[in-house]
């Protein structure tokens, strides 16, 4: 998956002067159906989380409370998103790198996830998660160069 895949949703909100309330229903406001939640909290200052990527598990990251940066490697591209409001949750689809780092005090990220968890589907080792980045990129080009070289055949057999 590319960096353009993840995105910053904006969480339906109703407004009360009883106090503000926002939902996110698996398969509405984000694109996977939630089957774990899980959440962050009293990160000393200075440390980082994440440090991984997921072959296969979708999540939505939100901000709870405090703010936090999550940095983004697709393997050919980074970019570091600023998280402040609990309103508004990223989306990060399979194979997206994720380091999250400059947690405010009193912070609390809470993550929702396609899948329960699974060690299996973790990639801990950047310079594995390159390989298979890298690798998939081969694949999927090979694929494609296969394809156009059948259509190119079957158009070239349909001509005779």
């Amino acid at each position: 998956m590319a960096i353009a895949d993840c995105r910053i949703i904006d969480m339906p909100r109703i407004q009360d002067p009883r106090g503000n309330l926002t939902f996110v229903e698996g398969g509405q406001q984000i694109p996977f159906d939630i089957k774990r939640v899980y959440y962050l909290y009293d990160v000393p200052g200075g440390s980082e989380r994440g440090g991984h990527a997921h072959l296969g598990l979708h999540q939505f990251v939100i901000a709870m409370s405090g703010s936090f940066d999550i940095v983004l490697d697709d393997g050919f591209e980074k970019k570091r998103i600023h998280l402040n409001r609990s309103y508004l949750g990223l989306y990060l689809p399979p194979m997206t790198w994720r380091e999250l780092d400059n947690f405010s005090s009193g912070s609390v990220c809470m993550v929702l996830a396609s899948e329960r968890y699974d060690e299996a589907d973790y990639l801990r080792d950047y310079s594995d998660f390159m390989v298979q980045v890298h690798g998939n990129r081969r694949k999927a080009v090979r694929e494609a160069a296969q394809a156009t070289a059948q259509a190119t055949g079957t158009l070239a057999e349909s001509m005779v």
